[in-house]
């Protein structure tokens, strides 16, 4: 049996992916489907929820949130160690850690600042898009 992929997915991706009219839907309905475990920290925890907050209605949001936190797909990761990796913008910082607390295969982005991860060897972390995210789902 194959093991499910590990999933971090940066805010922007998780965001868009939100409303069923979006082309990339299809990611919330893998995660509701259990085709992947998504990883997340309570730091991307709360930027997930100060955005929606920003962009869609109250309802929307708390099922969201709750869809987060009770799925058993979600894995709760607890980083105990700030790795520093990203210096263009040290917000992204927290996927990172998340990434590599809770083992994660890949962070889902498609931010130019996580480019500097490939030509790091230790920690690996390994980023892919939302195209080759589709590629490794289908």
């Amino acid at each position: 049996m194959k093991n499910k992929l590990r999933l971090v997915i940066d805010t922007n991706i998780f965001l868009v992916s939100v409303s069923r009219k979006s082309k990339t839907h299809w990611i919330i309905e893998n995660f509701i489907n259990k085709e992947f475990d998504l990883c997340i920290s309570n730091d991307i925890l709360s930027e997930y929820e100060e955005i929606m907050t920003r962009k869609l209605p109250e309802s929307l949001k708390k099922h969201m949130i709750d869809i987060l936190i009770f799925s058993s797909n979600t894995i709760k990761a607890v980083p105990y160690f700030k790795w520093n990796l990203i210096d263009l913008d040290k917000d992204d910082n927290k996927f990172v850690d998340c990434a590599i607390a809770a083992n994660a295969d890949y962070i889902v982005t498609n931010d130019a600042h996580f480019n500097i991860l490939k030509k790091n060897d230790f920690p690996k972390v390994s980023v892919i898009t939302i195209g080759e995210l589709e590629k490794l789902l289908s």
